[in-house]
């Protein structure tokens, strides 16, 4: 087996699609280790807006809190009515074109890429801060960790979403079970101590107040809050993944991953002000994440303690699962639609869309590089994109309640009036978030997802118009032009003169009688014996052979590249062939050694195929070009 078949697995064949799909158990891992992982970062987030209010903030982050788990309830209602209303796939940019247009479906696809990328980078950079706040003197080596977990992520959702939701199945169950156990634990012990319990282990000490209250520095909180429910849209946006019936499989996934999360959230808020449990900075030395102070707190320093923050750290860096899952089938969809690139459309040896993920992990990459791997640096730009996304699909619904309304009957009329007041709901409460965050962190980061999204929509659109050029020029109707059928002039373009070439030559005799020997010479910055060598043989090795044949003997030219650059003299013959030959097509047959393995191709000056890429670029529609093959070892099929 290679190298690449042991790390990726075997190739699937297009039969096994069926057996790849995932249920309930591996789709809580696969589509809701974000949401679930977000339940660290989320309440944390608030908490460092609520810094400066020392003590005074914890009372604000219960009714913080509160009404985020509201506001992830009526999420939890709209898109159980998504996931029925569209059970092949009901993420915002199916829902958006469908019900609000191109426009809408091109700013939700947007959206939901920035999200995506975000996600990623900023789940496993939270993870990377849970692992240094019980491991401090990793600290100096987070970016390394960030990027080493990425690369993790990469290659098991390379071997399919099947893979990824039953190796992940394990520290996500874990991480749910520790910490709903950790917070059960603090609350009893909370409501045994009349509401002032003890400490295992006394949380740092809070600042001293800095600032009061103000309603912008709670619509803040409220903002960095929202980032814990940036990934409940991904169960509509990954439903092609589920297996039959789609919609209950879907639907019971939302509601474990929904129910989870509005208790960890709840719990965490309720705790963190009973411990008196604030907020530290990630970049200083002896950071501890909220939900190191609370386990501390609750349960000590001992095992339990270090099984919970592992699992944490496992389901947060893991969370950028989530986003693998359903961004290379958002990729997908858009590039069927002429959006993107087609081969994000293609499936892969796992059948999973490779070109996604790849170029999921190497943006997110290129993110962590840039910010250090901060999540604190990261949180500004997040958020944004979810709750655009959830506006958009929320408004899209609406359209297609509104629709279903004007030809339903009186039996469903009831029905679909109740699912449209569900959807108007949904889309005024997260337009609304949406505002308080875009001007709450606008200037902490918050501008540069405003100013992305555009210019991602504007590459969009350069897509598609090249796209719609290449179709115009290709649809001619009418029959096939068969008025000229001349052979065409054959250039037979060698390094050197040996067995390669003469199989070329030979070859080239069954296409035309018109056929040009070319050699390209002082290469190397000077004439070489081999050059006098050919002139010396030509006639008695083959323009006598080919008259024998009773062909026309081939004509020789010994080119000189003046800089070293083969193309640049064959595109001026070729120029002066255009001329003697007015109107013939011009093959250029390139033969080329290839080698038995992959790193002998290191050992060659690969001209062929650069003077293969140079033809493309400036041949002309009259040059075809042949490649001629020299197999050092027949290959085996």
């Amino acid at each position: 087996m290679s190298i690449m078949g042991w790390i990726l697995g075997r190739r699937l064949a297009n039969q096994e699609q069926s057996q790849r799909k995932i249920g309930v158990f591996e789709g809580v891992p696969a589509m809701g280790l974000d949401g679930l992982g977000s339940s660290a970062y989320g309440p944390e987030a608030a908490l460092t807006i609520l810094i400066p209010l020392g003590a005074a903030g914890l009372g604000y982050i219960g009714p913080i809190m509160g009404a985020i788990v509201g506001l992830l309830a009526v999420l939890y209602l709209s898109y159980r009515q998504t996931i029925a209303a569209y059970p092949g796939n009901g993420g915002a940019y199916i829902v958006s074109r469908e019900n609000l247009g191109r426009n809408a479906s091109l700013l939700a696809a947007a959206a939901l890429m920035v999200d995506y990328v975000l996600n990623v980078a900023v789940g496993i950079s939270a993870g990377v801060g849970a692992l240094v706040s019980a491991l401090p003197s990793l600290h100096a080596y987070t970016l390394w960790i960030c990027l080493g977990i990425l690369l993790l992520v990469t290659v098991v959702n390379l071997r399919g979403t099947l893979d990824a939701g039953r190796l992940f199945a394990l520290p996500t169950y874990l991480f749910v079970a520790s910490f709903l156990a950790i917070l059960a634990i603090g609350v009893s012990k909370t409501l045994a101590s009349g509401g002032q319990p003890v400490p295992a282990i006394p949380p740092p000490p809070l600042q001293q107040p800095s600032e009061t209250a103000s309603l912008l520095l709670l619509m803040h909180a409220f903002a960095s809050g929202c980032t814990a429910m940036t990934g409940v849209e991904a169960v509509s946006n990954g439903m092609t993944a589920f297996k039959d019936p789609p919609v209950r499989h879907g639907r019971r996934t939302l509601a474990a991953i929904c129910l989870t999360l509005g208790l960890l959230l709840g719990g965490i808020a309720f705790l963190s002000a009973r411990y008196r449990i604030g907020a530290m900075d990630q970049e200083k030395d002896g950071y501890q994440s909220v939900l190191s102070q609370l386990a501390h707190a609750v349960v000590g320093d001992g095992v339990f303690y270090y099984v919970a923050i592992g699992s944490l750290l496992c389901v947060l860096a893991l969370s950028a699962n989530t986003s693998f899952v359903d961004f290379p089938r958002l990729c997908r969809m858009v590039a069927e639609d002429g959006y993107l690139p087609k081969p994000f459309a293609m499936v892969g040896r796992r059948l999973v869309f490779s070109i996604g993920i790849l170029y999921l992990a190497s943006s997110t990459g290129l993110l962590l590089v840039v910010f250090g791997g901060i999540t604190d640096r990261l949180i500004p730009l997040f958020a944004i994109g979810a709750f655009l996304t959830f506006t958009l699909s929320q408004t899209g619904m609406v359209m297609h309640w509104v629709r279903a309304l004007r030809t339903s009957k009186d039996t469903s009329r009831t029905g679909n009036q109740m699912h449209l007041a569900i959807n108007a709901f949904g889309g005024i409460v997260t337009a609304l978030a949406l505002i308080v965050i875009v001007v709450a962190k606008f200037r902490e980061g918050a501008w540069i997802t405003v100013i992305v999204i555009p210019v991602v929509i504007l590459l969009l659109r350069l897509v598609r118009r090249y796209y719609d050029q290449l179709e115009a020029s290709l649809r001619e109707p009418g029959k096939v032009d068969l008025s000229s059928t001349e052979p065409p002039v054959v250039l037979v373009v060698t390094q050197q003169w040996n067995r390669m070439a003469d199989k070329a030559l030979s070859f080239a005799f069954h296409l035309s009688e018109d056929v040009i020997a070319v050699h390209v010479a002082r290469l190397s910055g000077e004439e070489s014996d081999e050059e006098r060598a050919i002139r010396g043989r030509w006639s008695q090795d083959v323009e006598a052979p080919a008259r024998a044949a009773g062909l026309r003997p081939p004509r020789l030219l010994l080119l000189n590249a003046d800089y070293r650059l083969m193309y640049e003299a064959l595109l001026k013959e070729i120029k002066a062939l255009r001329g003697e030959f007015d109107g013939r097509t011009i093959a250029v047959l390139l033969p080329e050694v290839v080698p038995p393995n992959w790193w002998q191709y290191m050992l060659h000056t690969q001209r062929a195929r650069r003077l293969h890429a140079k033809l493309l670029e400036f041949g002309g529609s009259d040059i075809v070009i042949i490649s001629m093959p020299w197999y050092i070892e027949e290959p085996k099929i």
